[in-house]
């Protein structure tokens, strides 16, 4: 009898626990508890037949430009090392270290002395060599005086009229030799050849500088400026096309060029305004080993935030493509080489709609397949099946970005 009873009492426990389950199964859960599950109890809502709920952002038509971004180092267009061409003594410095210079500034003199002294010289033999000119004149003159009355034989006139020929080769001579010690005099002042920046300066007063010593100073032109950098190769079709276009009638400009920096000087974190340039030169043959082209611009300078030697990158704008469709990236499903995007229609149904990426930019790409104006599914589609009855709201491309990354293998499942 007590066996029998244990039996029963086991039996009600065991009804008891399996009623309280059910009844716990069954009981409505919180609405944080729901929220709480995300897309997975979205998407087992929308297994069982419910309405699943999706960001959806318009598909925008604009002209996109197809830019290019590279490295490049800053260059100087011209740069000259100073050298003394006569050997002689440093008499005067006018240049400091990092002086900003002018077209035909003085930088260093020199002991002009010697070359003085040849200077005057040539002038006191030039001045000698025309007084004897000048009675070698007369003299011919006077002997053809007298050749006319048969005074004086031909050969007599023709003996005054050689040393006269002769005198009027030396004062060339002279006047030669002028310039001759005119020019080493020049030598013994230097003077800037272009407008530019001084670099250290080597020498002081009182050195003795040669032809092949030291260089005094270099002398980097700073404004405008050039970048030089390189472009795969297989940018170089876009790349000429823009440029011959830019080159090429009334109504066209040269192929721009734009650097940003960070900063007002190219420091700290605040975009600066872009520097805006022209692309120069393009190289005559691509780079066989690494596949690229070398290209120069120019750039003005005259705010100094560009120096030579520092890394910079470059923007070129090659073409435009006008009246694009153009759709958040994070909007993509990305299933090996396809491309499809959820697209919502009038019925409230979500349609997965093959697309043809052209050009990626930014977190915006321009697509073919869809038109403007179409609802593009951005938050939601996880779970989403095509043919789905679905409630669309207003997403924002922010939101979109974190979930970027998971779209892809996501989307790859629920095919």
């Amino acid at each position: 009898m007590s066996r029998t009873k244990a039996a029963a009492v086991l039996a009600l426990v065991a009804v008891i626990a399996g009623g309280a389950y059910w009844w716990q199964m069954r009981a409505p859960k919180p609405a944080g508890d729901a929220a709480s599950a995300g897309p997975a109890a979205s998407g087992a809502s929308a297994a069982r037949g419910g309405v699943q709920t999706v960001g959806v952002v318009a598909a925008l038509r604009q002209d996109v430009p197809v830019r290019v971004e590279a490295s490049g180092t800053v260059v100087s267009l011209n740069t000259v090392d100073i050298r003394p061409q006569v050997s002689s003594i440093v008499r005067e410095v006018l240049v400091k270290d990092g002086q900003m210079l002018k077209k035909g500034q003085p930088l260093f003199r020199f002991d002009d002395r010697g070359d003085r002294a040849n200077l005057d010289k040539a002038r006191a033999q030039i001045a000698r060599d025309r007084a004897t000119l000048a009675d070698l004149d007369r003299q011919y003159k006077r002997a053809l005086d007298l050749r006319a009355q048969n005074f004086i034989a031909q050969s007599a006139v023709d003996t005054v009229q050689s040393q006269l020929e002769a005198q009027r080769a030396l004062l060339q001579s002279d006047e030669a030799a002028l310039q001759s010690a005119q020019v080493s005099l020049g030598y013994n002042e230097i003077r800037s050849p272009l407008d530019g920046r001084a670099g250290a300066v080597n020498v002081f007063v009182g050195s003795l500088v040669q032809p092949s010593g030291t260089v005094l100073v270099s002398i980097a032109q700073i404004n405008p400026i050039g970048v030089t950098f390189t472009l795969p190769e297989t940018q170089l079709g876009a790349l000429l096309q823009a440029v011959n276009l830019g080159s090429s009638g009334k109504d066209k400009s040269p192929l721009e060029a734009q650097i940003v920096l960070t900063g007002s000087a190219g420091r700290g974190t605040d975009a600066a305004a872009p520097i805006k340039g022209k692309v120069s030169f393009v190289d005559n043959s691509v780079d066989a080993s690494s596949g690229s082209i070398r290209v120069k611009a120019e750039f003005d300078n005259s705010a100094g935030q560009l120096w030579p030697g520092q890394y910079v990158r470059l923007r070129l704008i090659l073409r435009n493509i006008p009246d694009a469709v153009v759709v958040p990236q994070a909007a993509i499903i990305l299933r090996g080489t396809e491309r499809s995007i959820y697209v919502v229609g009038e019925d409230k149904t979500a349609r997965l709609v093959p697309v043809q990426v052209r050009y990626p930019f930014g977190e915006m790409a321009v697509v073919e397949g869809i038109q403007a104006g179409d609802k593009v599914v951005l938050e939601g589609k996880q779970n989403l099946r095509p043919g789905a009855t679905v409630r669309d709201v207003p997403a924002t491309l922010d939101a979109g970005r974190g979930r970027r990354a998971a779209s892809a293998p996501a989307s790859g499942a629920s095919k």
